[in-house]
């Protein structure tokens, strides 16, 4: 199974466990789908998002999208957009707990969080990928970005493919606490609950992200995305 869901009590863990790097196949991304609707219902106090092993995620399996017929490489690029959509979305704190690398939508995945917390590595890079990897951005992960990242640090991550370390993104202030590998999971746990215990927390979570939510949801809703057509075109 390439998604793990646990608790810690009242808050839940959900983790990408897909080796060697938890890469997005159309698989896990439609697994991951469900798992967020299910927690949608299920209202833990907070969600903690991790990868498994050495990487928080690699982002899109690129190898197995390239092998995608036209109908497959539709199923996957709008199932990113429902998927970002449902995480986004989310009423109840969302902390991703980074560990090891965080590529294309692995930095997706972590901008979609409330605060972010990423283990102290030196080895570690983040960044946006997806101009080096080939597979432009679907029309759901363009509004996060655009709504998380300043337009200067967009720019200079989408445009240039530059890797940076989690001090790196600390210090610019994507990445919000950095915390020792072993502390990881637990720091991102406590967080969750810190969130959830502010009386307030849901309604102004609604209100910061009410405006790029509703382009969400009516993107989804158009079942249609520019980057189809862009890929399939001669």
């Amino acid at each position: 199974m390439a998604l793990r869901l646990d608790h810690s009590d009242d808050v839940a863990v959900l983790t990408l466990d897909r080796p060697p790097v938890n890469a997005l196949d159309v698989e896990l991304v439609h697994a991951l789908e469900a798992a967020l609707a299910d927690l949608r219902s299920a209202q833990p106090r907070g969600l903690v998002l991790a990868g498994a092993g050495k990487a928080f995620s690699a982002g899109v399996d690129t190898r197995a999208f390239a092998g995608y017929g036209p109908a497959e490489r539709s199923r996957m690029i709008l199932g990113i957009s429902r998927m970002v959509t449902e995480l986004y979305g989310l009423p109840f704190p969302v902390v991703p707990a980074v560990g090891g690398h965080a590529m294309g939508g692995g930095f997706v995945l972590m901008l979609a969080g409330d605060v972010r917390v990423a283990a102290e590595d030196a080895h570690a890079r983040l960044g946006l990928q997806e101009a080096k990897a080939g597979i432009p951005f679907p029309a759901g992960p363009l509004e996060v970005i655009r709504a998380e990242l300043s337009p200067e640090l967009l720019r200079r991550l989408a445009l240039t493919s530059e890797a940076l370390s989690t001090a790196q993104l600390h210090a610019l202030g994507v990445i919000d606490r950095l915390a020792p590998a072993d502390e990881l999971q637990a720091v991102a746990i406590g967080l969750a609950r810190d969130l959830s215990d502010q009386p307030g927390f849901r309604l102004v979570k609604a209100q910061l992200r009410r405006p790029v939510l509703e382009r969400l949801h009516a993107l989804v809703a158009s079942a249609h995305d520019p980057l189809i057509a862009a890929l399939d075109a001669p």
